[in-house]
């Protein structure tokens, strides 16, 4: 590390961290962990960035497939995030993928690297058909912020406030952040990680919405979502198959960042 910046970021994850839900596969897509590589280059030069995360993990394949990479370009940060997809499947063990992600703390950060981590939102109020899987989301957070403590890994932790769960932080498929929760994400982890100029703004409500859906309306818009997303998600795990079959990392080499002029 020199100064206030870290030399060399490697993000490791599922499709949150690959960035699904900020921009696209056209124009490419940026996400919470490029929004962060971009905020400690703007102070740093000398900063590379790597992104090993592929949509559709689970922690074990995360562990397996993309921490001997990582350690491999010896960060001196490194941020791991997955989980979600286990809390999607039938046989969830929290204890099983909590260990995956223990394993790579503690590979990480025997090596010197500081590590961060997330924990996630009450996915009942992002989608409210999901709400019976909320208690695996609490089991797997406990179990995350244990292992973090074991570790000395930092913790953004989303879940005691409520503002992350606002549709306008979330894409139509309601699993993804919009390009607007990415960059809360992006800011919860700066500020966790207590980065030059982070602060727990990404903490706070947006303000009121006067497009927010009620009643029948609302009603029928779960129906569409139930058609458009989580319909096609259940044939494809019927099938064995996942969103990820076939994809490669984004960004595996250690490269320069391109800050946005906009910086958001």
């Amino acid at each position: 590390m020199t100064g206030s910046g870290y030399l060399r970021y490697v993000a490791l994850g599922d499709s949150q961290t690959e960035g699904l839900g900020d921009g696209d596969e056209v124009r490419g897509l940026r996400g919470w962990a490029d929004r962060l590589a971009e905020q400690i280059a703007r102070d740093n030069p000398d900063f590379r960035y790597a992104n090993l995360a592929v949509r559709g993990r689970l922690a074990g394949q995360v562990r397996a497939e993309q921490l001997a990479p990582a350690l491999a370009l010896k960060p001196d940060l490194a941020t791991v995030v997955a989980g979600v997809n286990d809390v999607l499947r039938p046989r969830f063990d929290p204890d099983e993928a909590a260990g995956h992600l223990e394993a790579m703390f503690a590979a990480l950060t025997a090596q010197g690297a500081r590590v961060a981590t997330l924990t996630f939102p009450d996915i009942g109020r992002i989608a409210p058909p999901a709400r019976p899987l909320v208690p695996r989301v609490l089991a797997l957070n406990a179990r995350i912020r244990e292992a973090a403590r074991r570790h000395d890994v930092i913790v953004a932790d989303s879940e005691p406030y409520p503002a992350v769960t606002d549709p306008r932080l979330w894409s139509a498929d309601r699993l993804h952040a919009s390009p607007d929760g990415h960059a809360r994400i992006a800011a919860a982890v700066a500020h966790a990680l207590a980065l030059p100029g982070s602060d727990d703004s990404w903490t706070r409500p947006l303000p009121p919405d006067p497009a927010a859906l009620s009643g029948l309306r609302a009603a029928r818009a779960e129906l569409r979502w139930a058609g458009a997303f989580l319909g096609p998600w259940l044939v494809r795990r019927v099938r064995g198959r996942s969103s990820g079959d076939g994809r490669q990392a984004k960004r595996p080499a250690l490269l320069p960042v391109t800050v946005l002029a906009d910086g958001t």
